[in-house]
């Protein structure tokens, strides 16, 4: 950009001076506009030439080439070079618009790490992260990027997740926590153990979604695309008429005069203020989402969001942080025990399985599990299990696992999963274990309602009562409960019956069950952080920080964006239909062109840069 804007001042201070030099040296301000004419559009020239050579004759280089020579040939020098000049600033200000738009989604292309270093036989090994296989061992010093996916083994750290979920808010992981790759450690040294090739790693994926997002275009954008492609050679071959015709069939008529209203009807038939702002606007949205940690795949799902009507969500990872935690422990009157005693016995009864309850029962007693204790273990599939711990018949599981046994239990109504707990077939009591609601899944549901979402919907596959306890604890219009992967695509092809012809459907779920869901819905949106692979993969819109809340943000920048280029569109060809009719009756000078083209499109970009600011979304 600095020589761009070296070239432009230079042909600016030269075209000034051939403005002020006395007209009485006939040749020396003529000789300052070609030199001017040559530093500022030779280029631009030189490109409508290679152009026409390859087939591609009527782009904004052919419009700006011959309109600019044109009028070196009528005598209009300062207006031809002024043409090139205000055509150059713009051209400078698109580039400089759409490096800022770049900058937060090229960001993450610096999350791309350069080494890894692995570990074998005691000995670092630097190496190219796609070269490390799964079930290798990294080593990850402080300030470095993390460069693939893994399992804490040993340290413990504090990481700087920013480039991936846009937060800022670092996070404390050990051993046992997950790493993501593309986050930055910031403090200890951790080892590692890979979990997924380079490939499949989120860094990647995560680029791969960077590199394609600009690809996929908009409605928006393709209609400007057709509409330039057919619209520019109409307006050539009427500018040729207009140079031509009139002075054939008009008595009077000068061709010089002509000539210069065809060219400055060239001018302003230049598309490129739609050319350039429109995508301009999409490809600002993209940016601005992904600064808040939304990545959107493309300007066509950008546009489909924001005539988004009904939201669907999944209820447990989405709504819910998908991790089952001991909300309560009841111990029954007629027994000596505390509560940290039937913890304790609970969890040392389901400490061989590796089932989720057995985790949060292993997870809230938060203390190591004595195995000489511990003998006679039976699990039975769909029920719980039977131990003997420290000398004592222990039953625990479920409902169906007490009534196996004939003992008699608490048939309170509980929202969660509850386990029963018998020590020598005589009912000690229960412990409750439910999913907690995520602290923003409240403000999600009131801020999409806030934006006129004509209705929210919660599918499950958990039992009725825990669906109705969470739908109502956030407000949710309606939720079905008890649902299979098929049962969820059944019930969403039933919601699609409730929106209008031009409205849309939005998914949003993080399993691996909710792939089928997420791909069939007018807009799937994944919870990336902890969502499975699969349900990033189906997805069209990712969610990076785990914010249900980050929805309604993705809503309101998809209607900021669409709004911002329906301006521009609207601007842009109001102003150049107004000019052409205009120079069409010669009522319009070539510094009204400029104006109409250059000016118009500066001011589009301006406009444009609107949608990268989300800060206040």
């Amino acid at each position: 950009m600095k020589n761009e804007i070296i070239k432009i001042v230079i042909g600016a201070i030269l075209f000034g001076l051939a403005l002020i030099i006395d007209t009485d040296i006939s040749y020396l301000p003529i000789i300052l506009f070609i030199i001017s004419y040559i530093i500022v559009g030779g280029e631009v020239v030189m490109r409508a030439i290679k152009n026409i050579i390859r087939g591609n004759v009527f782009d904004e280089n052919f419009l700006m080439g011959i309109a600019s020579i044109g009028a070196f040939f009528v005598g209009e020098f300062s207006e031809g070079v002024a043409v090139m000049l205000f055509y150059q600033v713009g051209e400078l200000f698109q580039d400089y618009a759409v490096g800022q738009s770049r900058k937060s989604i090229a960001s993450l292309m610096d999350i791309r790490p350069d080494y890894a270093n692995v570990k074998k036989d005691d000995e670092i090994i630097v190496m190219d992260p796609d070269d490390v296989k799964v079930g290798d061992i990294i080593v990850v010093k402080p300030g470095e990027k993390i460069p693939l996916d893994g399992i804490v083994v040993e340290g413990s750290s504090t990481i700087d997740t920013t480039a991936l979920t846009g937060e800022s808010l670092p996070r404390d992981i050990t051993v046992g926590d997950e790493l993501l790759s593309g986050c930055i450690n910031i403090n200890g040294v951790i080892t590692a153990k890979v979990t997924k090739e380079f490939e499949e790693s989120t860094v990647s994926k995560i680029l791969d979604l960077v590199e394609n997002a600009s690809s996929k275009k908009s409605k928006s954008e393709q209609f400007i695309t057709k509409f330039a492609r057919y619209y520019t050679p109409v307006v050539v071959i009427v500018a040729l008429i207009l140079a031509v015709v009139p002075p054939l069939i008009i008595e009077g008529a000068l061709f010089s005069d002509w000539i210069y209203r065809a060219l400055t009807f060239l001018v302003v038939s230049c598309p490129c203020a739609l050319v350039i702002s429109i995508p301009l606007s999409f490809f600002g949205g993209l940016g601005g989402a992904s600064r808040k940690g939304i990545l959107i795949k493309g300007g066509n799902y950008l546009e489909t969001l924001a005539q988004t009507e009904i939201v669907v969500f999944d209820k447990t990872g989405t709504l819910t942080k998908g991790v089952f935690n001991v909300q309560e422990v009841y111990v029954e009157d007629n027994i000596n025990i505390s509560k940290e005693e039937l913890l304790m016995i609970a969890a040392h009864a389901e400490s061989f399985s590796n089932h989720p309850i057995s985790t949060s029962l292993k997870r809230a007693f938060n203390k190591e599990i004595n195995n000489e204790i511990i003998s006679n273990v039976e699990e039975i599939s769909g029920h719980g299990v039977s131990a003997i711990v420290d000398g004592k018949k222990i039953i625990a599981g479920n409902d169906k696992l007490m009534e196996k046994y004939n003992i008699p239990y608490f048939k309170g109504e509980l929202f969660g999963t509850v386990v029963h707990v018998a020590i020598n077939d005589v009912y000690a009591g229960y412990i409750l274990i439910a999913d907690e609601i995520k602290e923003d899944a409240a403000k999600a549901i009131s801020s999409l309602k806030s934006l006129n979402i004509k209705q929210t919907v919660m599918l499950t596959g958990d039992n009725a009562l825990v669906g109705e306890k969470v739908a109502k604890e956030l407000n949710i219009d309606d939720f079905y409960a008890e649902l299979l992967p098929g049962d969820k695509v059944n019930k969403l092809e039933e919601l699609f019956e409730h929106k209008s012809s031009k409205g849309k459907l939005a998914f949003v779920g993080d399993g691996i069950n909710d792939a089928p869901v997420l791909a069939r819905a007018d807009i799937g949106i994944a919870m990336g952080g902890l969502g499975s692979d699969a349900a990033i993969e189906a997805a069209d819109i990712v969610i990076m920080t785990d914010e249900p809340s980050k929805i309604a943000d993705a809503i309101k920048i998809s209607k900021k964006t669409l709004r911002i280029a329906k301006q521009n569109t609207v601007f842009a060809i109001g102003i150049k239909f107004l000019v052409l009719i205009l120079s069409a009756f010669g009522l319009a000078s070539m510094w009204a062109a400029v104006f109409a083209d250059v000016g118009v499109a500066f001011l589009a970009i301006l406009n444009s840069f609107r949608a990268l600011n989300v800060k206040d979304i």
